[in-house]
């Protein structure tokens, strides 16, 4: 009985060595990001889940997140905008050292109408994935369909037209890094012409200001899931720039 116990007490020391172990693994690879904040930004018709990936690798990274869930179908921009700058502004308060933003798609358009609007104090990087800051040539192509017409105002202000959402929004006055995909020619050509992600061209990427650009293999709904993304996306927070 006594070499029972024994080996009862083994099994139970050996568990509390390997969870301990695996502690220390995933001990943030920055302590001083420990006490940074990324505010989170998914893209248009998604919620706040298509982003727990990257949020996990931020987290893994030593950030703390708030990863902003929003409606965006059969929304206008106003209603968007005023339901998502109310949760930034709680999270803002919460925060108490530098806070950084993240954004995807819609997302990233999100952040900068925020930031053209907020002064942010203790405002650190940020950083926009797949954003088409220049609109997309899908919606012009298709602002007609039932589809697209049942998607609502948010969906269709995202046009390249002048007076459209996207190219209203101020130039960045902050650290500003663009991470853009790309994926092989498709049948979509005609639609969008030269590189693209699938949805969103590389040139409508791109913002006048910027303070740093990449051009990864990747689609545009695969980005948020993408290692690579997520790696670059820590780099720029850390360092201002990505590793080219």
């Amino acid at each position: 009985m006594i070499k029972f116990y024994r080996g009862v007490l083994l099994l139970f020391s050996l568990s509390l060595l390997a969870c301990a172990s695996k502690l220390s693994v995933a001990e943030p690879a920055n302590p001083l990001a420990s006490q940074e904040t990324v505010i989170l930004l998914h893209g248009l018709g998604r919620s706040d889940m298509a982003m727990w990936l990257l949020e996990h690798r931020l987290e893994n990274a030593g950030y703390k997140v708030f990863s902003i869930d929003y409606d965006s179908i059969q929304q206008t921009p106003n209603q968007v905008l005023g339901s998502v700058f109310s949760d930034i502004e709680k999270c803002c308060k919460e925060a108490e050292a530098t806070i950084h933003f993240v954004g995807h798609s819609l997302g990233g358009l999100i952040i900068r109408a925020y930031l053209g609007q907020h002064d942010v104090k203790n405002l650190g990087k940020v950083v926009l994935i797949g954003s088409p800051s220049n609109g997309t040539p899908v919606v012009d192509k298709y602002r007609d369909s039932w589809w697209m017409q049942f998607a609502g105002e948010m969906t269709l202000a995202l046009g390249t037209d002048d007076n459209g959402f996207a190219k209203s929004l101020p130039k960045p006055d902050y650290s500003l890094g663009v991470i853009a995909g790309t994926v092989e020619r498709s049948s979509n050509d005609e639609i969008i012409p030269g590189a693209d992600d699938g949805l969103v061209p590389v040139e409508s990427t791109k913002i006048e200001g910027m303070s740093d650009f990449i051009l990864l293999p990747i689609s545009h709904s695969a980005m948020r899931y993408d290692a690579d993304v997520a790696a670059q996306t820590i780099t720029y927070l850390r360092n201002g720039s990505f590793m080219h």
